[in-house]
């Protein structure tokens, strides 16, 4: 109803032609990260051999920290793995901040909403480990999770309220409506109902909790618009939120200041806390 060409607008990598090398870097980087890194790597937080965790120390290890970073990537659900963006843990590392860089079940094997259940079971995982809050960023589907951990009612777990208190959703979906009628539906198989349940922008907005909302300026108008919409109905439901739309980053480039501690980004991550 909207006369925009979804399909198109959703299709990042058509989007991007560049997107092989941008993602190659990624994969070549993130391992040179582990190489040199100190932590433990492949951390079970459920019983499916995917739910695993990667955990990098600071050189002050973790018991100075305010909190532990939780990093989420993307792929629609339904590609990557931790293993491409380790290196997404560097910038907070430079700021005294442990990161945990999360693995998942991908879709068709699971659902949406299975993604989300594990993403909640690794918080309380963190938790029951560390005993610290958790700040997470996410990335494109990443940033969906990151939302929707932040509208988490973790009382009901048996968890601390505001036991995730900021996330910084990166090129995020909050809206899931709109994928529906687009070949990324395939393998994640939503109707509209679960689309509408699984929507941040439709779950309560998280009253005391903090959202900084960041898209790339030359994303489409749909991740724009995603980005706007939830900053706008999270903000007057009680939430800090605040858009910060990026330059001219596209979909892909957009999260690489987070390997780096002096980055803009970096830094209005480590400012959440």
């Amino acid at each position: 109803m909207s006369g925009l060409d979804y399909e198109s607008e959703y299709n990042n990598r058509a989007r991007v032609p560049e997107h092989p090398g941008i993602i190659a870097g990624w994969q070549r980087d993130a391992a040179a990260f582990r190489d040199a890194a100190s932590g433990e790597l492949d951390i079970s937080y459920e019983l499916s051999p995917r739910a695993t965790f990667d955990f990098f120390i600071p050189e002050g290890g973790v018991e100075p920290a305010s909190a532990i970073a939780l990093f989420i990537h993307g792929g629609y659900w339904q590609a990557f793995d931790n293993k491409s963006f380790s290196h997404m843990a560097a910038g907070p590392l430079g700021h005294g901040l442990p990161v945990a860089v999360a693995n998942y079940d991908l879709c068709p094997q699971v659902r949406i909403g299975d993604i989300l259940e594990e993403m909640r079971s690794l918080v309380g995982a963190l938790w029951e480990r560390y005993r610290k809050p958790i700040v997470a960023y996410g990335h494109s589907a990443g940033g969906h999770l990151t939302a929707a951990l932040l509208a988490t009612d973790w009382t009901k777990r048996g968890l601390p309220p505001l036991l995730v208190p900021a996330g910084l959703a990166i090129s995020g979906l909050f809206d899931l409506q709109p994928l529906i009628e687009t070949s990324i539906n395939e393998k994640l198989g939503m109707d509209r109902a679960e689309a509408i349940a699984l929507s941040p922008i439709a779950m309560s907005a998280p009253r005391g909790t903090k959202l900084t909302a960041a898209v790339g300026g030359a994303e489409s108008s749909e991740y724009l618009r995603q980005s706007r919409v939830i900053v706008d109905i999270w903000g007057r439901g009680g939430v800090t939120a605040h858009l910060d739309v990026r330059g001219e980053d596209n979909h892909f480039t957009i999260i690489g200041p987070l390997a780096s501690p002096e980055s803009d980004l970096t830094k209005s991550l480590v400012a959440l806390l």
